[in-house]
C-alpha cells in the first residue's frame, strides 16, 4: 500500500503560516503522518499559538531544533548559547511562553527514526556530532559531503531542517530532503514536503508552496515590541513589512 507523509520545519512562531500549512495537508487524504523537525519557537512572536496548535494534533511527530533547545536552556536556569539581541529575543520567547509547553519541549528527542514501506527514514533537526550537537550550517552541501556525515547511519533517507532553503540531494545509497523554512520567507508562502513511499519501494518528494495572509504577523512585531524585530524582519522576511506603512 502506498504510503504519504508531510515534513515541515523551521515553523519559527508563525502560525498563519502553519495554519495554512496544516489545512493544506488536512485536505490530503492520503497523508499518513506529519513529522515536524524542529524550531517550532522563536525568530516568530506566536509561540503559544503555534505550540497549541501542534500539541493539539495526534498525527505529528517532533524533533527539537536549536531554537526550541535554548529556550529549554532558559527555562532550566542556563545561558542560552546566544549573543546580543538574539540573547534578549530568547528570553522575551521564554518569558512569554505559557509554562505547560516547556514539560512538552522537554520530552522531545533530537532525532528519530521509522519504517514506511520497508524504507528507514532519519529525522534530525540538522546534522548532529558525536556529541548530539548540532553542526554549523554548511552553506555549500553536496550528496558527497552528507554521505560522509551519514555513512554510519543504516538509512534510506535523511530529513532535516535548520538551513531555511531547500536541499534535495541523492547520495550513493540515500536521499537527503530538506523542505526549507515553512514560517520564514521574503514573501507571504510557507513551504513544506510530502514524501510518498509506492508499494514498490520507490520514494517520491514533492516541495509544496501555500500562499497565506501574513499582514497581522508582520504587524505584531510592533504590537508586542519584539525584541531584534528589525534584524528578523529584514534578515528573515525581506523587509516585506515596509509595504505595510
Amino acid at each position: 500500500m502506498e504510503m504519504e507523509i508531510a515534513v515541515i520545519t523551521d515553523i519559527h512562531g508563525n502560525s498563519s503560516a502553519l495554519n495554512a500549512v496544516l489545512s493544506d495537508i488536512d485536505k490530503r487524504s492520503q497523508v499518513n503522518h506529519i513529522y515536524c523537525l524542529g524550531d517550532m519557537i522563536s525568530i516568530g512572536h506566536e509561540t503559544n499559538q503555534v505550540l497549541e496548535k501542534l500539541h493539539s494534533r495526534k498525527d505529528v511527530s517532533f524533533v527539537l531544533g536549536n531554537h526550541d533547545e535554548a529556550i529549554l536552556k532558559i527555562l532550566n536556569g542556563r545561558e542560552p548559547g546566544s549573543q546580543g539581541e538574539v540573547r534578549a529575543h530568547h528570553y522575551w520567547i521564554a518569558r512569554n511562553m505559557k509554562s505547560e509547553f516547556g514539560t512538552f519541549l522537554s520530552k522531545i528527542p533530537k532525532k528519530t527514526q521509522c519504517k514506511i514501506n520497508n524504507k528507514r527514514f532519519l529525522f534530525v533537526h540538522y546534522h548532529l556530532d558525536e556529541y548530539d550537537r548540532f553542526l554549523s550550517i554548511d552553506t555549500s552541501p553536496s550528496a558527497i559531503k552528507l554521505d560522509n556525515l551519514y555513512k554510519s547511519e543504516d538509512v534510506d533517507i535523511v530529513c532535516f531542517g535548520h538551513h531555511h532553503i531547500l536541499h534535495h540531494f541523492k547520495g550513493e545509497h540515500k536521499i537527503y530532503l530538506n523542505p526549507g523554512s515553512l514560517g520564514c520567507n521574503s514573501k507571504p508562502v510557507a513551504t513544506y514536503a510530502i514524501v510518498r513511499v509506492k508499494d514498490d519501494g520507490c520514494i517520491d518528494c514533492s516541495i509544496k508552496e501555500v500562499s497565506y495572509d501574513n499582514k497581522e504577523f508582520l504587524l505584531g512585531y510592533f504590537r508586542y515590541n519584539v525584541p531584534a524585530k528589525e534584524s528578523i524582519l529584514q534578515g528573515f522576511y525581506g523587509s516585506q513589512h515596509k509595504k505595510l506603512f
